[in-house]
């Protein structure tokens, strides 16, 4: 998909956002790209279609992480409880991942989570994760690609 606009990535988080399923465990979104290539911008988008306020949201840099409760009444009726955000670009090993207590936040099926720079958490990304790719095309437009 391209997106030309904050809008049309709106839309496309909206989407994503609409065709997730709760499973046994969080439900994990893996965002690659580069750095400006959409990421934070997408994660703000996808919060507020979860009901969270999208201007709260700001890249955990960091911070590594940062927590949101879900308030739309759809997404809660669906069993999501929060959204989790990590960027893991500071991680210098995946290990590290444990001292945000990555075991107890991906054991939780109320939980969606969204990773800007999921290689830095190498095995500890589920096998099950969504992929998003962000690739930057201009200053305006960039593709996503989800799996």
């Amino acid at each position: 998909m391209i997106s030309k606009s904050v809008e049309e990535t709106a839309k496309i988080a909206q989407s994503v956002a609409e065709k997730l399923k709760a499973g046994k465990a969080a439900t994990v979104l893996a965002l690659h790209g580069d750095l400006g290539s959409g990421k934070t911008t997408f994660t703000k988008a996808f919060a507020a279609a979860l009901g969270v306020n999208s201007d709260e949201v700001t890249s955990p840099t960091f911070v590594i992480m940062k927590s949101y409760e879900v308030a739309d009444p759809r997404m809660l009726m669906l069993g999501w409880r929060n959204l989790v955000h990590i960027d893991a670009y500071r991680l210098e090993m995946p290990a590290q991942a444990s001292q945000i207590g990555w075991d107890k936040i991906a054991a939780d099926p109320s939980n969606i989570v969204l990773i800007e720079w999921p290689e830095k958490m190498g095995e500890k990304i589920p096998h099950g994760a969504r992929k998003l790719d962000f690739k930057f095309i201009d200053d305006s437009s960039r593709e996503i690609v989800v799996d």
